[in-house]
């Protein structure tokens, strides 16, 4: 193990798992934070914490100067970047390398790559993984992306090629709609990003979100199998499967051989997940990005295939060959995880950080709960509303659906609203419970079921 000291230059949730997972490594940890912080979870059971700079994440966890000096002040010789926040920036990366340190992810140039939708389309297409009909790389003439609009027909998806968290994204039913939207696309791109670089792709009607979780270690790569993120709110996920129950074993072990096999052609190191949409009507999966980074929804992957994989990406930043084989790695039974977040469900999920006044978290076998939350924390309003991650594993979806239940009854974070009654209400779903759901499914029935979700609400009060 090349570590010996990791700084974690992330916050809430995701910070305390990396934490953990190092000291099962035997590894210190350095943990940054800003101003706002100073009482969070993460910074409380570090080894050591450094405020690296006020409440604005520009001026603390996106502050790469601030990130680097902590780092040479404690000594640390690694830096983890978490989820969000730095994690896919690859001039983050190229500078915590160029500085003598480990960046426990992939390469600057990878991140650079990969990270460019039309580039990793483009190495998608090398490698020999199916991509969803649209522009070869990024559009530069409009009149001409115009005609490939008519070669692949309408409704086509427009986005950001640096984009990210559904920014950038525009759709177009027709050929006037998209001579209007493609600018605004580019434009938005621009403003958050820094890249007006935009593509084109078909819209597949009721798809659903698949991904494959992979490891390399530069040379060899491999799998952990997939999940299923198709309930999704204004493109963001909401609920997490794993495996995806639409999918039969042919058509698993294809979609995870073309994520080996696209990793092993870039030379991947790190945690890194292999996004797809999967066409319900023809069987088909087509591949659409590759998140460079750890994910939010890693833990249901972690519940079928008994592997922690924060340990190994630390393992494998340090320099060492992955310690598993594709045969150590098989799946058992199926996990589900919400994302609970200090929103209200009820009121257009306004967020709504307040002090958590008391807490009573789940338990027993199959549950699992990563969080940020103890009695008198006060959530600050200046970041992500995530608070954690309840996740549970059974048998049978079937069974694990009903153990979300029995976890979402013991679940009580008081002094704040949550998302959890939100889950309670989709659990009594037919369609849900039948897995008759697609990527546009959701926010639909967010519309007609608002009562439901009150009602929830209501009855956790």
């Amino acid at each position: 193990m090349g570590i010996t000291k990791l700084l974690i230059a992330n916050r809430g949730e995701i910070a305390l798992r990396i934490q953990r997972a190092a000291r099962d490594l035997g590894i210190k940890t350095v943990q940054v934070h800003s101003e706002a912080d100073t009482e969070m979870l993460a910074v409380k059971l570090a080894d050591e914490a450094i405020c690296i700079g006020p409440a604005p994440a520009a001026k603390s966890y996106l502050d790469i100067d601030a990130i680097l000096k902590a780092a040479h002040d404690s000594g640390a010789d690694a830096i983890h970047p978490g989820y969000g926040f730095l994690s896919e920036n690859a001039e983050f990366a190229d500078a915590v390398v160029a500085a003598g340190l480990i960046f426990v992810g992939p390469s600057g140039d990878t991140i650079r790559m990969m990270g460019d939708k039309a580039a990793a389309r483009a190495s998608a297409l090398a490698a020999g993984v199916p991509t969803v009909p649209g522009s070869e790389g990024i559009i530069t003439d409009m009149a001409a992306a115009e005609a490939l609009t008519g070669q692949i027909g309408f409704p086509v998806m427009i986005k950001a090629a640096a984009g990210g968290g559904g920014r950038g994204i525009r759709v177009a039913e027709t050929a006037e709609e998209f001579r209007t939207l493609a600018p605004q696309a580019s434009a938005e791109a621009k403003a958050a990003f820094g890249d007006g670089g935009i593509y084109i792709e078909k819209l597949i009607a009721r798809a659903r979100h698949v991904e494959v979780q992979i490891m390399g270690d530069g040379q060899d790569v491999v799998h952990f199998f997939d999940r299923e993120c198709s309930l999704q709110r204004r493109r963001q996920k909401v609920w997490e499967e794993a495996p995806s129950a639409a999918l039969d074993d042919t058509t698993r072990e294809a979609l995870c051989q073309s994520a080996v096999a696209l990793a092993k052609s870039v030379n991947y190191r790190g945690a890194g997940t292999l996004e797809y949409l999967y066409d319900d009507a023809t069987g088909a999966f087509y591949f659409i990005e590759m998140n460079t980074r750890i994910q939010v929804e890693h833990p249901v992957t972690e519940m079928i295939t008994g592997h922690d994989l924060l340990a190994e990406m630390i393992r494998v930043g340090g320099g060492a060959p992955l310690s598993l084989r594709q045969s150590d790695i098989q799946r058992r039974g199926h996990a589900i995880e919400v994302r609970l977040n200090a929103e209200d469900p009820a009121n257009n999920f306004m967020p709504f950080p307040g002090v958590v006044s008391g807490l009573r978290l789940p338990d027993g076998p199959g549950v699992r709960m990563d969080h940020m939350l103890y009695q008198g924390y006060a959530i600050p309003p200046f970041y992500d509303s995530l608070l954690g991650k309840l996740v549970v594993w059974a048998d049978t979806r079937e069974a694990a659906l009903t153990r979300l239940g029995r976890a979402l009854g013991e679940l009580q974070v008081d002094g704040l609203p949550t998302t959890a009654p939100l889950f309670s209400a989709l659990l009594g779903d037919a369609e849900l419970r039948a897995n008759r759901v697609h990527t546009k499914w959701l926010e639909p029935w967010l519309e007609t079921h608002a009562h439901l979700i009150a009602q929830e609400k209501d009855k956790a009060a």
